[in-house]
């Protein structure tokens, strides 16, 4: 399977990232080993999570999901075969709300790092931007971590197109570590936001995309296709929004490509995601050893010309 190098780095990863959102929240510790183990020895090395996750458990601080990875990987002794992307940032029932500056970053890093059990991060993201700080203060913070050895490399998420470029001039013009991965929500059924305000800052800046919501709360898997459908899992109701007509036209479509390859919604959905420029592959997180199959699939799905003109034109 190929590998693909993250924006301007020596990372490489298989093309896919499972999101770590779940651990902790849907899965308990025990589930979520077995969905770790299964993608590891599926020869996949990308796993992504946040402080924050998930703190909505029980409204405390968050770091469900960093403990359960951190307690998986001191079991199976992997660290140095990971790839792991953690987040800072964002709120927690604790604060409760956005903080991009040094301090709060500063101290999240640690916190982090212990509940990780470990002495680096690959990947480490600004979750959201509270607007406020400058980002000037914010790149010094990154950059003090990534001198201490801390943090390997940088990335962003929830940003505005015009800081995201501020960003990057700045670390480029002060010899700073510069973003080299960025997370926006894009996926089939959202797709202009990032297509027209993200996409040429990425180009430009030669920047990899992973992509949240790849799966837009599991609509794209075709398992909701009316409001009764909304109560098969606790996040089904994240789905509402897309169950109109244009939607259920991205379904059809969905179906009929994944008919002809033997495959599934979701498979072909991910796949499409893979298609686009700049995407070094999509994020999604599984509950079971079956959907977890069905996701990595998408990276051995490859779409014909066909293919990829229906689900762009169902999709605009």
């Amino acid at each position: 399977m190929k590998k693909i190098e993250l924006g301007n780095t020596n990372l490489e990863v298989r093309p896919f990232n499972l999101g770590g959102n779940v651990f902790g929240w849907t899965l308990d510790e025990e589930k979520s080993f077995e969905i770790l183990d299964a993608y590891f020895e599926a020869g996949f090395n990308f796993i992504d999570t946040a402080d924050m996750y998930s703190y909505w458990v029980d409204g405390g601080p968050g770091g469900q999901s960093e403990t359960i990875i951190g307690k998986w990987m001191k079991a199976r002794g992997n660290r140095g075969k990971l790839i792991i992307a953690t987040k800072a940032g964002g709120p927690t029932g604790v604060k409760n709300e956005i903080d991009a500056s040094r301090k709060h970053l500063m101290e999240s890093v640690d916190k982090s790092l212990e509940r990780l059990q470990t002495d680096y991060i690959d990947l480490y993201y600004l979750h959201y931007d509270d607007e406020k700080t400058p980002v000037a203060e914010t790149l010094e913070a990154f950059a003090e971590m990534v001198k201490s050895g801390k943090v390997k490399h940088i990335a962003a998420s929830n940003i505005s197109p015009a800081r995201l470029k501020e960003s990057l001039e700045y670390s480029t013009h002060n010899n700073l570590p510069k973003y080299e991965v960025f997370q926006p929500l894009y996926n089939l059924v959202e797709r202009s936001g990032y297509e027209t305000d993200y996409a040429p800052i990425v180009a430009e800046y030669g920047l990899t995309v992973f992509p949240y919501y790849a799966l837009a709360s599991g609509f794209l898997t075709g398992k909701y296709r009316s409001e009764a459908d909304f109560n098969k899992s606790p996040r089904g109701h994240g789905a509402a929004n897309y169950l109109n007509e244009k939607g259920l036209n991205i379904l059809n479509a969905l179906d009929k490509v994944a008919e002809k390859h033997n495959s599934v919604p979701a498979t072909v959905a991910l796949a499409w995601l893979s298609a686009q420029p700049n995407i070094g592959g999509p994020i999604a997180s599984a509950t079971s050893r079956e959907q977890l199959a069905q996701i990595l699939s998408a990276t051995e799905l490859n779409l014909d010309e066909e293919d990829l003109k229906l689900l762009d034109e169902v999709s605009k």
